[in-house]
């Protein structure tokens, strides 16, 4: 395979791996896929008997009192901003250190995201900086559990308590994680997961949103499938005809039950799955401790980490090349990596909308331009842990020892 034309070649022969190592494949067993087969022969294929077996296997894993399936993250995060009654002219404060969807949907109500800082350590927003950005307009707090590293919630409920405020998390990448004991989703008002392709648990696309709130659980249901009174289900199933009403002006943010045949079974291997990760983890760990990079910090025994991503973090005092090298050397060895993430107000759209500039929001600012994510998945195979681990290694040691 030709290698990127501006690079120089890197020294220590031909490329460690002949095929390219795909960022964040998904494992998928037999399991799922006769799963989805029995839903394609059963011939319903939509929202129907599995979604809500899914939903209820769900809340029992973690605990909760409510589980509404959607098609989506987004969606459950759009929801959960309509139930909570955020609406024009309010401010949700949220951190700039995550993916688009986040802010995009505090736009979508025509609300004003506002950014907080993150710290350092585990690149969450910083409750301290919370407290900063707090006036009038504030109605909600979105916290984003950073690559599976739960957020200090205790002192953002304790905030959300003194300033009545809703707290909407978003969980994307911390399906497992838990916090002083308590199993995110079970914490804030409203909490958001995500199950895309790339997740610790996947549905392919899809999300969740889990609450103890029965109002917003109704609420959320209704809005996710056009406004209607009764699912398509509840109106086909029964022996009966039942007509259905249009209560609100909803959307189509439904899941699926062949996303949900696929969901049953990642949750039945989920803790067997969670602990493939950690001794990934750990071998990336042993693997790159005297490398001039910086590895994940450890969160501490009252947090249990949800290992989505494993980041490293490229320090330019200490390599001869920028981030963007260190990536395009890495994918020319066949490794796919990711950029988790570029800070929002470093976007054209926030930036240019907020007046937002580069020394803002300082400690986004420096994980967003250091951090690289390498491949970390279940699937990944021994041989795919060691071209990873020599790749990394024979990168950075090459751009590190000319600087």
């Amino acid at each position: 395979m030709n290698r990127i034309s501006d690079l120089p070649a890197i020294e220590g022969g031909a490329l460690q791996r002949k095929d390219f190592l795909v960022f964040g494949r998904p494992q998928i067993e037999e399991e799922e896929i006769e799963e989805v087969v029995d839903s394609l022969r059963s011939k319903w294929i939509g929202t129907g008997p599995k979604v809500t077996r899914f939903e209820n296997d769900v809340k029992k894993y973690l605990g909760c009192k409510y589980a509404v399936a959607l098609n989506s993250c987004t969606a459950g995060l759009h929801l959960s901003l309509i139930v909570a009654g955020i609406k024009e002219g309010d401010e949700v404060i949220t951190t700039p250190m995550t993916f688009a969807a986040t802010a995009n949907v505090i736009e979508h109500v025509r609300a004003k995201p506002v950014f907080a800082d993150i710290e350092l350590s585990s690149m969450n927003i910083d409750p301290k900086e919370i407290l900063k950005k707090i006036t009038k307009k504030t109605k909600a707090i979105m916290p984003v559990h950073m690559a599976g590293w739960p957020c200090r919630m205790d002192e953002i409920m304790e905030i959300a308590k003194k300033y009545n405020l809703v707290v909407i998390e978003d969980a994307a990448h911390a399906f497992g994680a838990e916090y002083k004991g308590k199993k995110i989703g079970t914490i804030g008002d409203l909490t958001c997961f995500s199950f895309y392709a790339t997740k610790n648990l996947t549905t392919g696309e899809g999300g969740m949103v889990t609450t103890s709130n029965k109002k917003y659980s109704d609420l959320i249901k209704i809005y996710a499938l056009h406004g209607m009174s009764q699912d398509a289900w509840k109106r086909y199933s029964d022996p009966i005809f039942k007509h259905y009403l249009i209560t609100a002006p909803g959307y189509k943010y439904n899941m699926m039950d062949i996303q949900a045949a696929i969901g049953m079974h990642q949750l039945g291997r989920f803790d067997e799955n969670q602990k493939k990760r950690e001794k990934i983890w750990e071998l990336y760990n042993k693997a790159f401790s005297d490398l001039p990079i910086t590895t994940p910090s450890d969160p501490g025994p009252d947090i249990k980490h949800a290992r989505h991503l494993y980041t490293i973090l490229v320090d330019p005092n200490k390599v001869y090349v920028d981030r963007e090298r260190i990536l395009r050397a890495l994918r020319a060895e066949n490794i796919g990596v990711g950029v988790h993430f570029i800070s929002l107000h470093l976007h054209p759209y926030y930036k240019d909308k907020y007046n937002l500039k580069r020394g803002d929001f300082p400690n986004a600012e420096f994980i967003s331009d250091r951090t690289v994510s390498i491949p970390f998945s279940a699937e990944l195979s021994n041989s795919d842990v060691d071209d990873v681990i020599k790749a990394v290694r024979k990168v950075i040691l090459y751009y590190s020892e000319k600087a």
